[in-house]
């Protein structure tokens, strides 16, 4: 596993682009195609009643006006992600991943 900035330069190489925003604030205007992401989850493994381990869970919203956009294919083909749900909103569609990095 790696760290969120790892992940953050990963996504930016998949895209081709920085328009990457890590839990980004509602002021901020994005450029499309890009790609949102945010920590949705910690496991947590234990052994003999105590933690040794964590895994950190990130939810990954490609978003993109082009509905047979490639991205959310790259982004499915990475390890340990799983594709949660696509939906459209304000005319963008959106491809929602889960991914322990």
């Amino acid at each position: 596993m790696g760290t969120r900035l790892e992940l953050q330069s990963l996504l930016e190489d998949l895209l081709d682009s920085r328009n990457v925003y890590f839990q980004p604030p509602e002021s901020i205007a994005m450029s499309y195609p890009c790609i949102v992401y945010q920590r949705s989850d910690i496991r947590i493994e234990h052994a003999d009643n105590n933690p040794y381990a964590l895994k950190k869970r990130y939810m990954i919203t490609v978003i993109d006006r082009n509905p047979d956009s490639n991205i959310p294919d790259k982004v499915a083909l990475l390890p340990s992600c799983a594709f949660n749900r696509h939906f459209t909103a304000d005319n963008l569609n959106h491809d929602v991943f889960t991914i322990f990095y």
